[in-house]
């Protein structure tokens, strides 16, 4: 039993202040009062109290108050009890009673209210349904109504010796007055609202403040917080030492939302699995508000090394389980160690067990086109594929021609390279942008930009994927995947539109090489030379003015990352950023390029125009010479017969010249308004402004 209590308990021996000093050595007058009080009064038969001498009523008094002390109705003082939302207790007196002494019972009335409230909120929150804080609450306030039943009942004694007055039973009620209203507060306002779990903890912890000038009432509603808590902490310690969440009666601050599985991050962009599988609820205990975040990736971080079948737990010693700490700087240094070591822990098993860096260099061989070998042999052999639309290409004839090209190539050394996966879209690259709402797109296009081109075909709307499993899901999710292909796709289009004006290019250096060269030849080859210089100044731009950089910017950042979120906010930032620099968030500036791309690829496709068949080419032994020379251009001897078609051609590649170079200068002015607002546009502009200036 605490000092306050004991403080409040009535020794036998104590006799009431009035008490002359000589009542030890002779009958007290209350006690020769009690031999004058009629029969009837113990026999239960009552008559008006005022009937009685004014001691007979005091005795009498007396007796109904410390019946009512313990919620019993009295003769003359009856209990009325009204239930409902709030409940209320009132006490009704014989009016006859003298009037010293009804107010002397009216000071104490008070105190009976409070223990009958106290007692029907113990009886009411030990029911299963109201949860294991209120269920230790409960207890602790039993607790304590039985200290205040044994005052009670000291009292009695005093009395039935013959050595309490009215004045002395006051006396001693009245310490004991202000906890229980203080507690009386507390359980109304609990009853109001329905209060559980952290809630009952917040307004026992404000309640107790409230009450900062009184130091008795402080301690007992502290002692009472430090009960209810208990249950409390038992919750948390699972939580934070196991990962496991064992809340029967939803009580903790952290909810659980089942329906989302872990399978969901490597098969839905939009999961929200990390930020919503464990989360925070509105109310949180005041003594954890600040440790909140903490405790919560603390659990999810041991969640997570037990989904994956490790078992692990926090090393807790028994003077450092939250339950036997005293003071909440404690709870914090127990959370903090709990939190380092967790985070530690599920790092390490992460980069060394599940080998995250060697799954990212993987991706960037593949998916940012580090290594391009595989994709040179890929594009030759699965070229007829990919010229079909999308809705007649062979996905499974694709993986089997990616899995020959990987085995033929330097890819075979690759331990993931077997979870290389491709895919084909539905849409094109823009209109996928558009289609991604959580992307922070900085311009917006018209719906006649978005319509998707009748001539669309697998070259535009191929992509690749990868294979995925728990727990590198959490960093490399179906919404990671989703930014890569992205990136991938723009790389695999502008290294197709490379490799068909390298392949007009050849033509014209075979044609040069033949002899075969006329002012059309000469004109084409200056326009494919610019187209060429164009796309791989593009090109050069994507890999080493973005991706490299940023690459090595994120990757020194994971090798310092000291937890798991700091991993994912760091490859978050680096894809975030590559799509930006990338042009991929800037939709006007890649229908540009879109548009360019597409003048270099209608081009390249009529580079053939520039060469017809010669009917008397001289037969040779070498199978190349004979491959160019039934491609030449007309002999000088047939100028006059063939002098419409040399101007149709030409005409032809300066068309082509025209619209290229139109649309390199409306590209111009788009850069350099946009380079204010995105300073690495001003790179992009160098290389590709410098194309047309030969």
């Amino acid at each position: 039993m605490d000092e306050y209590h004991k403080n409040l308990l009535v020794e036998p021996s104590m006799q009431p202040l009035h008490a002359p000093n000589e009542a030890s050595k002779q009958p007290s007058a209350l006690e020769g009062c009690r031999s004058q009080v009629p029969v009837q009064f113990y026999s239960g038969v009552d008559k008006p109290i005022g009937c009685f001498h004014a001691a007979i009523q005091e005795l009498i008094v007396i007796d109904d108050i410390l019946s009512a002390l313990v919620g019993i109705d009295g003769r003359y003082i009856s209990i009325r009890r009204v239930h409902g939302k709030d409940d209320t207790v009132s006490f009704q007196v014989d009016a006859s009673m003298d009037l010293a002494l009804q107010e002397s019972a009216k000071r104490i009335f008070p105190l009976c209210e409070s223990y009958i409230l106290i007692s029907q909120f113990v009886e009411s929150r030990s029911e299963f349904k109201s949860g294991l804080v209120n269920h230790a609450f409960a207890a602790a306030l039993r607790t304590l109504l039985l200290d205040y039943q044994a005052m009670v009942a000291q009292l009695e004694h005093q009395f039935r010796l013959g050595k309490l007055s009215v004045q002395g039973l006051w006396f001693y009620c009245q310490p004991m007055l202000g906890a229980m209203q203080a507690l009386t507060v507390v359980i109304k306002k609990a009853s109001a609202s329905n209060f559980i779990g952290s809630a009952v903890l917040n307004l026992l912890q404000s309640q107790a403040k409230a009450m900062a000038g009184d130091h008795v009432v402080r301690s007992l509603l502290e002692k009472m917080s430090q009960s209810a808590s208990q249950a409390y902490l038992v919750i948390l310690e699972r939580w934070v030492y196991e990962g496991v969440i064992d809340d029967p009666y939803g009580e903790f601050f952290i909810a659980e939302n089942k329906s989302l599985q872990k399978e969901s991050l490597t098969q839905d962009y939009y999961t929200k699995y990390w930020q919503q599988r464990y989360s925070l609820k509105d109310d949180i205990p005041s003594f954890l508000a600040n440790a909140a975040e903490t405790i919560l990736t603390t659990g999810k971080y041991l969640n997570v090394m037990r989904e994956c079948g490790h078992c692990i737990q926090v090393p807790v010693a028994e003077n450092t389980k939250l339950t036997m700490v005293g003071s909440n700087h404690r709870y914090l240094e127990c959370i903090k160690a709990a939190y380092d070591f967790s985070s530690g822990e599920l790092l390490n098993l992460i980069k060394d067990k599940y080998d995250l860096k060697g799954k990212l260099m993987s991706i960037k061989h593949y998916l940012l086109l580090d290594q391009g070998d595989f994709l040179v042999h890929f594009m030759d052999i699965a070229r007829e594929e990919l010229m079909k639309k999308p809705d007649e290409i062979s996905v499974e004839k694709l993986q089997s021609l990616l899995d020959l090209a990987l085995r033929s190539t330097a890819a075979v050394a690759d331990p993931y390279h077997e979870d290389l996966t491709c895919c084909v879209e539905k849409t094109t690259l823009l209109k996928r942008l558009i289609e991604l709402k959580d992307l922070q797109i900085s311009q917006i296009i018209g719906n006649d930009d978005l319509e998707e081109p009748l001539s669309i075909t697998g070259l535009e709307t191929f992509s690749l994927s990868f294979k995925v499993q728990w727990p590198l899901s959490l960093v490399i999710s179906r919404k990671a995947l989703t930014k890569y292909q992205l990136i991938f796709r723009c790389l695999f289009h502008c290294k197709y539109v490379n490799r068909q004006l390298g392949a007009a290019w050849q033509l014209h250096q075979g044609l040069r090489r033949l002899d075969k060269q006329g002012i059309a030849i000469s004109v084409s080859s200056l326009l494919c030379r610019n187209m060429l210089k164009f796309i791989n100044s593009l090109l050069h731009y994507l890999t080493f003015e973005v991706l490299e950089p940023n690459w090595h910017v994120m990757d020194s950042r994971l090798q310092t990352a000291k937890s798991i979120d700091e991993v994912l906010q760091h490859h978050d930032f680096f894809l975030d950023k590559c799509l930006r620099e990338c042009l991929l968030l800037s939709p006007v500036l890649l229908k540009k390029l879109e548009t360019m791309k597409s003048i270099c690829l209608q081009y390249a496709a009529a580079a053939q125009w520039l060469v017809t068949y010669s009917i008397d080419a001289p037969k040779t032994d070498s199978p190349e010479l004979d491959k160019y020379n039934k491609l030449k251009l007309r002999t000088r001897s047939q100028t006059q017969k063939v002098t419409a078609d040399n101007a149709t051609v030409i005409e032809s590649i300066l068309k082509f010249e025209r619209k290229f170079s139109a649309e390199l200068q409306s590209l111009g002015p788009i850069l350099s308004s946009s380079s204010r607002a995105e300073p690495y546009l001003t790179h992009l502009a160098q290389w590709l402004l410098g194309v047309g200036s030969d």
